[in-house]
């Protein structure tokens, strides 16, 4: 009952409130008052008066977020990272495999890949990780790049024509996995917004920045 007596006054307090100022949006208005202040700040809109709904700006989940692998095992992932970084580090301007989180976007492709996709990765990666740890005692992730060098180096072969790969498991991994790493990172957004390829890199064919293409948001209902 007595919030009943009380309902008929709460208008009249309403209109009591003091007016804000034109042109200075008023503090307490709520929602709408902070709307206008962003906007003012954002550059929207104009004057002191209503700018309309305040717009919110979208952050790229990548760059607020810390992407954790999803279908490597920690030991595996950690050798993939040293992998990329010691086969496609930063050269000539141009960014390297990590400042292209190249090994995030592999764990997500080759989780996504066929099952004899996914076996070449995982094999190849333990046996990096055997060999380092038959040679160094110490997983493959965890050493240094001259350790590294004489783990991978037996393994770099050239593979002339693509679709036929090298017999030996480890270097037909070897020699996939550094196409991959190459191939990632050089159409990636981070190697579009550096213009890579312009300072004596090979940009990839496509319509991003320098030629390259460039990683776009995969619809997560649709899979082809």
């Amino acid at each position: 009952m007595q919030a009943l007596a009380a309902a008929p006054a709460v208008p009249a307090l309403i209109a009591q409130q003091p007016a804000a100022a034109p042109g200075i949006p008023g503090r307490g208005t709520g929602l709408a008052g902070r709307g206008a202040s962003g906007a003012a700040r954002g550059g929207r809109g104009g004057g002191g008066g209503a700018t309309g709904p305040a717009l919110i700006e979208v952050t790229p989940p990548d760059q607020v977020a810390e992407t954790r692998a999803k279908f490597f095992t920690a030991t595996q992932f950690a050798a993939l990272t040293k992998l990329a970084d010691t086969l496609m580090p930063p050269l000539r301007g141009n960014p390297g495999a990590l400042d292209c989180h190249t090994p995030e976007f592999l764990d997500f492709l080759i989780g996504e890949s066929p099952a004899d996709r996914k076996l070449l990765y995982r094999n190849g990666l333990d046996l990096l990780n055997a060999h380092a740890t038959a040679k160094y005692a110490k997983a493959f992730g965890k050493l240094d790049a001259k350790q590294v060098d004489a783990i991978i180096r037996p393994l770099l072969t050239a593979v002339p024509w693509t679709h036929d790969p090298p017999k030996d498991p480890g270097k037909h991994f070897l020699a996939a996995a550094h196409d991959d790493i190459r191939t990632a990172t050089r159409n990636s957004p981070e190697w579009a917004a550096a213009g890579g390829g312009g300072r004596g890199g090979r940009g990839g064919a496509g319509g991003g920045a320098g030629g390259q293409l460039v990683w776009l948001p995969i619809d997560p209902v649709y899979k082809s």
